[in-house]
């Protein structure tokens, strides 16, 4: 793609972190966004910021609601050019202690609800004669870290899920691409799901020294690089 002028994009966890910090340079740059969250209060405000987008509320571990999103910016806009798999949540915790019913709910959002979203995208997609679909992974799936294996896994499977859809759609002219953010300064970490012995230890390393974390807008660019070279993964540190 050669730029995101007058392309119709669609934003899921748009209204805070990496998610507001994608929608607020894709607007800048003159897409058409559609604005996907929880919070109908922060979206409308956002909307109001950037003028022609759409606020589309929507719990993206909820079927219908993603069903009826994806309908109602394909008949706001008329098409869809970019499907940004951004909302999820992390969980920190030993895997020895992993709160099954707590993690079936992190699955729910951060690998059935970007599949879901792309089964409804798609044949929009083909009809029109293509598209691009960006789904937000994570550093970590690239590795294994103490803490971290269950948020870890949700993002190995999207990572699998959007590397074979990418062989599988190629021939419709669909490309399918994965973003690996690495730390990154926003919320994320503090909305997580941990116990309080995992917000221990974590806390320790940060005193230990971590990498200096990203800034939400430097993970944006790498986004918005994802869609405009097509690649099948892009991180946030690619040498």
């Amino acid at each position: 793609m050669k730029d995101v002028q007058d392309k119709v994009i669609i934003v899921t966890g748009a209204s805070a972190g990496i998610g507001l910090a994608i929608a607020k340079l894709l607007g800048k740059e003159g897409a058409r966004l559609a604005l996907v969250a929880r919070s109908k209060d922060k979206l409308e405000a956002l909307a109001a910021e950037l003028p022609g987008s759409l606020a589309v509320v929507a719990d993206m571990t909820k079927a219908d609601d993603i069903k009826s999103m994806i309908q109602k910016v394909q008949e706001h806009f008329g098409r869809i050019d970019v499907l940004i798999n951004n909302a999820g949540q992390g969980m920190y915790g030993a895997i020895e202690s992993v709160d099954i019913e707590k993690y079936k709910k992190i699955i729910e959002l951060n690998v059935i609800g970007p599949l879901a979203a792309m089964q409804q995208v798609i044949p929009v997609m083909r009809k029109q004669g293509g598209g691009s679909i960006i789904n937000i992974s994570s550093g970590v799936s690239k590795n294994y870290f103490p803490l971290l294996g269950a948020y870890a896994s949700t993002k190995y499977a999207l990572n699998c899920i959007s590397l074979t859809a990418r062989a599988e759609l190629e021939k419709d002219n669909i490309v399918v691409s994965v973003m690996h953010p690495g730390l990154t300064d926003t919320d994320f970490g503090k909305n997580s799901v941990k116990d309080d012995e995992a917000s221990k230890m974590l806390q320790s390393r940060f005193r230990e020294g971590m990498p200096q974390p990203d800034t939400a807008e430097f993970v944006a660019g790498k986004v918005l690089e994802s869609i405009l070279s097509g690649k099948a993964e892009v991180a946030a540190h690619d040498k």
